[in-house]
């Protein structure tokens, strides 16, 4: 009895520890990036959750390119290719005038009734900034800079908006300077809303323009 008793126990033992080997473990995962409660937010974007985007003006698309490149057009204009802002700034992306230019667009009509010109306009801009800000990205990225988690589309999406020599300030000063645009955006907020997308496929050229540019 005391024999058949230890064979029971032994094989309940056994079976309860192969099959723990076919469950997946409850593991805690880090948040994808650093939460800053005073900004009064719990998630920074691209988030792994669709539901986190519900009330937010960015569209879910995945932290691939496309959803960087998206999730910037829809911020500036919810992607609309012939908007023209108060400022004057133009199409999808909203270039000024003198941005436009060191890219090698000086027709801004033609610029505005052509999507295509758009895009490589704006891959254009970014393979420059990432060709300005390399030392930076090289130094910063993955790091915490004043409760942010830098990464190179963060810093990206920075210069899109401030200008490279901007995003070179903000570093400078340890990010403790708020630097904004006329509409009172900060480098800041462009750092962590469109930080952690997959932006690699962007080679850095400090002389890209819309001609050397395939889409």
């Amino acid at each position: 009895m005391i024999k058949k008793w230890y064979f029971y126990t032994s094989l309940t033992v056994i079976t309860v520890f192969l099959s723990s080997g076919f469950k997946p473990f409850n593991l805690e995962t880090s948040p994808w990036f650093l939460i800053n409660e005073e900004e009064g937010t719990h998630y920074l974007f691209p988030s792994e959750k669709q539901e986190d985007y519900i009330n937010s003006n960015i569209p879910f698309t995945g932290n691939f390119f496309v959803g960087f490149k998206e999730a910037i057009g829809y911020r500036e204009s919810e992607s609309k290719y012939k908007k023209i802002n108060s400022l004057g700034y133009l199409g999808k992306y909203q270039f000024g005038i003198e941005t436009l230019k060191s890219v090698g667009v000086r027709n801004s009509s033609a610029f505005l009734n052509s999507p295509e010109l758009q895009e490589k306009a704006f891959i254009a801009l970014l393979a420059k900034n990432k060709w300005e800000l390399k030392k930076e990205i090289e130094k910063y990225e993955g790091t915490i800079l004043n409760g942010i988690h830098v990464t190179e589309s963060g810093i990206l999406a920075a210069a899109h908006l401030g200008g490279a020599g901007s995003v070179k300030k903000y570093f400078k000063n340890k990010g403790k300077r708020y630097f904004r645009d006329a509409y009172g955006t900060s480098i800041r907020t462009y750092m962590k809303l469109f930080g952690g997308y997959d932006t690699s496929s962007i080679v850095a050229d400090g002389n890209a323009n819309v001609k050397n540019i395939q889409i």
